[in-house]
């Protein structure tokens, strides 16, 4: 890629703030960590429960879709603990993040944030290791609508998850982090297997894969091109130009961004706020004038039209 980028580095974000609004921003609650955890798997719990009690064409569907969602804020999780801001120590974040966020989809955090942490470097600049999922944007509505379908029909899912079923074909060949990940990987699967048989519904087990590949890749390619798709400049070093934060309904939040994952422009201003205090980060930049300039989509079919063009 051939793109001029602009090299004058925006104010430090942390100079906006008070030391008494910094230290605010900043805090790392264990209790308001543990209720993203557990409202994340509440709702999973739920989802598969309703599915359990009136089994018909319409929950399923509609479970399918909610626990796409939820595979995202598993995600979304392991984020967070990747980057060490979910708990308050390095030893929760690490155990929580493995165990509890990466495996139910056989995620490997700490290669994860390996990658993520070169995105946050490189963001702004030509040489972002993400930029092949969102440079093409702004496209043609056709465009994205087969991408979408390709996503929906499980032909994106079934592409990006075959390195998993090569990684356990080959599993001695892997080195001791890649072991260990797909190992955790299939005993919280089979732990959920397992709970579903013992509850005679072994059968929602099915629901979770076929969400793993089909709306979890939905929701996630909506996710990356709200990040930074279509963007004022993709190619300016201040995040107010290539990245974006969308104000989400309850909906939205339930399916696209769950856990808060919408508020991305403040995740890249300052990485080590928690994710519980972003929308808090928000709202004070707004009040101090900072956003005057920024456009925020108000929810994600306002977002979809402004990435995309008739023809």
């Amino acid at each position: 890629m051939n793109m001029q980028t602009r090299t004058d580095k925006p104010a430090n974000p942390k100079a906006l703030f008070t030391d008494a609004e910094f230290a605010a921003i900043s805090e790392r609650s264990d209790a308001r960590a543990w209720w993203l955890v557990g409202c994340n798997y509440a709702i999973v719990a739920a989802t598969f429960a309703v599915m359990a009690l009136w089994p018909n064409p319409l929950t399923v569907v509609l479970g399918t879709i909610v626990l796409g969602g939820r595979q995202l804020g598993f995600g979304v999780l392991t984020h967070e603990c990747g980057h060490g801001t979910l708990f308050r120590t390095r030893r929760l974040n690490e155990t929580v993040g493995v165990w509890l966020a990466a495996a139910p989809t056989f995620n490997n955090m700490h290669a994860y944030i390996r990658g993520h942490l070169h995105h946050h470097r490189l963001a702004g600049t030509d040489q972002d290791p993400d930029l092949p999922n969102y440079a093409d944007y702004p496209i043609t509505r056709d465009r994205l609508k087969r991408k979408l379908w390709r996503d929906l029909t499980g032909r994106t899912g079934w592409k990006q998850t075959r390195g998993l079923a090569r990684g356990f074909a080959n599993f001695a060949r892997l080195d001791a982090e890649q072991r260990l990940a797909l190992a955790r990987g299939l005993v919280v699967n089979l732990g959920l297997l397992a709970a579903l048989a013992a509850a005679g519904q072994a059968w929602l087990y099915l629901v979770w894969v076929v969400a793993f590949l089909t709306t979890n890749r939905v929701v996630s390619r909506i996710r990356q091109v709200a990040e930074h798709g279509a963007v004022p400049d993709l190619y300016d070093l201040d995040p107010r130009r290539n990245t974006r934060t969308v104000i989400a309904n309850p909906i939205e939040r339930l399916i696209f961004c769950p856990l808060g994952v919408n508020y991305h422009l403040e995740h890249h201003m300052l990485a080590s706020v928690p994710i519980y205090n972003l929308p808090r980060m928000h709202r004070m930049l707004e009040q101090k004038g900072y956003y005057d300039d920024v456009d925020f989509p108000r929810g994600y079919g306002d977002l979809l039209r402004h990435v995309t063009s008739p023809a």
